[in-house]
């Protein structure tokens, strides 16, 4: 009796241990997997028509929604020159390089002559245009200042002699006042002192 009672208890602990673990799967479900990215050929394989490797030196550079970009340096400098040129250079760079080889393939295809040479040139003639403009410019705006301030300088000095012209005019009339009271002026304008007419017509009187 007390075997079958052991064996009864170990059987319900197993069963009872062995329910969760038999649940677990069935919980929880995996992961959907990720869709397949599909990498498309960079330009310049795809111009090229050549099997674009993962580590593509001009993948980074030319994209394939812009055709044209490799398409315009293909065309002046060419494929090889173009992948020699990125590899001696470092990652750093890269993308100026490209930038300018395009810049410089627009350049020589408007220009076959002169290329980057000639819009440089242009583009210098206009700075020393606009060089000259600015400093006649400046030069008049100086010459302006310069009248502005002689014009105040002379209105200055018209105020000046504006005001000390009546104080001019009213001292030698307060001097003569103050120097001679009795005299005044005859008709002739020769001035003359009254006590010297009292003198003259006394004997009048007499």
């Amino acid at each position: 009796m007390e075997t079958s009672e052991t064996t009864t208890t170990t059987t319900t602990n197993t069963t009872g241990t062995a329910s969760p673990l038999s649940l677990s799967p069935c919980s929880s479900s995996p992961p959907p997997l990720p869709p397949p990215v599909v990498i498309s050929p960079c330009a310049a394989c795809k111009i090229l028509r050549r099997r674009c490797v993962e580590k593509c030196v001009l993948a980074p550079y030319f994209p394939p929604t812009e055709p044209l970009k490799f398409t315009t340096a293909h065309r002046v400098f060419g494929a090889s020159n173009i992948i020699k040129f990125l590899q001696e250079l470092p990652e750093s760079q890269r993308a100026d390089a490209v930038s300018s080889m395009v810049y410089e393939a627009n350049a020589r295809i408007r220009d076959p002559v002169y290329g980057c040479a000639g819009a440089i040139c242009q583009l210098q003639k206009q700075v020393n245009e606009l060089q000259a403009q600015l400093a006649k410019a400046q030069a008049e705006l100086v010459n302006m200042q310069c009248q502005q301030a002689n014009l105040l300088a002379l209105i200055c000095m018209e105020m000046a002699q504006s005001q000390q012209a009546p104080l001019l005019q009213q001292q030698p009339f307060d001097n003569f006042m103050i120097t001679s009271p009795h005299s005044f002026q005859t008709s002739n304008g020769i001035f003359t002192d009254d006590t010297s007419l009292g003198s003259t017509w006394e004997p009048l009187w007499t």
